[in-house]
């Protein structure tokens, strides 16, 4: 553990909290309170109690800060050379590393993730910001040949005024890699962070502004999504929205959108499924099952919540799953846990209903299933992690994103059997195989519908592979070269010479 880790883990661990974390919204270049005054608390989910408080927005503050977005989109960043984008980006990257420490001890109080999962989260938006430095003076059009009289040319503009809204689970990695792009491409924005985890990108919006970006370029508002939220998505002066969270709330963003024709890119909801194969080696497989629906206590839009096994290995395999599973410790995320909390009491008592129910209809639980009492935890919303062999492919145990430690398992066959269950719900996020037949691999690669597919390691990509879903999981893609051209609007020129 470096000195500075280890004194901000000391500071947080004997005050419960951090010195100096910004409680007002970030518009036009620096700190403001509401116009109401008003504040919101956010919780420890480690502890169950309050931490911080922060400014509560609401429709005048958005319209503040779209307007501040309006302005700054026509002014000084207009004229900025691409490489110099790209300069100020690269500048951020170099200062969140040398914060890293201070950024992930925040993200861990706010969201309840491990701190290794939180430094994880960093580091990955450290990488975010070098890569799209280097992409800003990269982004070009094409020259169309229509014959020797004309001359044809496409140009990628910047779509303009951005607004993003920001999940709760991932609130630092979210937000900025919808930040880096739209940036490198010369957008302004507008973020709303999720109410209960504003503090990660309310400091993104300083270490940038701090790294050379003009005033009104990036401007943050905390607040409700029924306050905030709603009145940002809504707003006539936006030109495009990116969203990630539930199907309902994604259905009004559309629904919203639709009433200014905004474009929008949505990242939904996943039951994504990881299929083991008779062939594959077990051990590592099982260690990729484990972090696919353990990491960040399972609140992953495309966490592998569908076990799929084929019959000859399932036995041994989910024997393996229960002896891990039933050796996890749970706790605090800056303490030594090997599984984080359940990031609010809403959400834990939505994973609870979501085994319940389950439970009642029969499906066999073979590890976990239920809250942990505050006191074993040091009071904080915890859930077992949880491994349940599902009844059929259309009970709501598969069909359902619970987005909590909830493994459901299901058994098949063969390939066929396989394919037929990955594709059985009405989700197409990720989805996963491990298997020594890179034939069987690529077959199964063809034939799911998703978004991306992992073989034989989960997670696997990185910055540089786009990413998003289909069908109830939404559309548009964040991350590599498209995620940049999700902020460009495609201009043709044809001139005759």
């Amino acid at each position: 553990m470096t000195p500075d880790r280890a004194r901000l883990v000391e500071e947080a661990r004997r005050t419960g909290t951090l010195a100096g974390l910004p409680r007002g919204h970030f518009i036009g270049g620096r700190l403001v309170a509401s116009v109401s005054g008003r504040e919101m608390e956010s919780f420890d989910p480690g502890r169950g109690v309050p931490f911080a408080s922060v400014a509560a927005g609401a429709a005048e503050d958005v319209a503040a800060a779209v307007a501040a977005a309006r302005a700054a989109l026509s002014g000084p960043w207009s004229q900025m050379t691409p490489a110099a984008r790209g300069e100020i980006l690269m500048r951020a990257s170099h200062l969140l590393r040398e914060r890293a420490a201070r950024f992930a001890v925040v993200e861990t109080l706010d969201s309840g993730k491990l701190l290794a999962e939180s430094e994880g989260d960093v580091g990955g938006v450290i990488r975010a910001f070098a890569y799209y430095a280097g992409a800003a003076d990269k982004l070009h059009g094409d020259s169309v040949p229509l014959g020797p009289d004309y001359l044809g040319v496409t140009i990628e503009e910047p779509v303009g005024v951005v607004a993003q809204i920001v999940p709760w689970n991932y609130p630092l990695s979210t937000a900025a890699r919808g930040i880096a792009p739209a940036l490198a491409a010369g957008c302004t924005l507008v973020v709303k962070p999720a109410e209960q985890t504003p503090f990660t990108t309310l400091m993104l919006a300083e270490l940038l502004h701090e790294a050379g970006l003009p005033d009104g370029v990036l401007n943050v508002v905390a607040g409700t999504g029924a306050e905030a939220g709603a009145a940002l998505v809504s707003h006539p002066d936006i030109d495009h929205i990116t969203f990630t969270g539930s199907v309902a709330t994604g259905q009004r963003v559309m629904r919203a959108a639709a009433e200014h024709v905004t474009r929008l890119a949505l990242e939904l909801g996943g039951k994504s499924p990881v299929a083991l194969l008779a062939d594959c080696e077990i051990g590592p497989a099982v260690e990729g099952v484990l972090g696919a629906i353990y990491e960040n206590a399972g609140q992953i839009c495309s966490a592998g919540s569908r076990l799929i096994l084929e019959a000859p290995i399932a036995g041994e395999v989910l024997d393996r799953l229960v002896a891990r599973v039933s050796a996890m410790q749970l706790g605090h995320g800056l303490g030594e846990a090997g599984i984080g909390p359940i990031n609010s009491l809403q959400q834990l008592a939505r994973i609870e209903a979501h085994v319940e129910r389950a439970r009642a209809a029969g499906n066999r639980i073979l590890i976990g299933g239920g809250i942990i009492p505050g006191g074993e935890c040091g009071g904080g919303w915890f859930y077992r992690p949880t491994i349940i062999l599902a009844r059929g492919p259309d009970d709501p145990l598969v069909q359902e994103e619970i987005f909590g430690p909830v493994l459901t398992v299901q058994i098949a066959a063969d390939l066929d059997e396989v394919i037929a269950a990955a594709n059985a719900t009405s989700y197409a996020l990720v989805a996963g195989i491990y298997t020594r037949d890179h034939a069987k691999a690529w077959r199964f690669a063809r034939a799911v519908d998703a978004g991306q597919v992992y073989i034989n390691e989960f997670f696997a990509g990185g910055i540089a592979m786009p990413f998003g879903g289909n069908r109830k999981s939404g559309f548009g893609r964040a991350k590599g070269m498209a995620g940049l051209r999700s902020y460009c609007k495609l201009k043709s020129v044809v001139a005759r010479l």
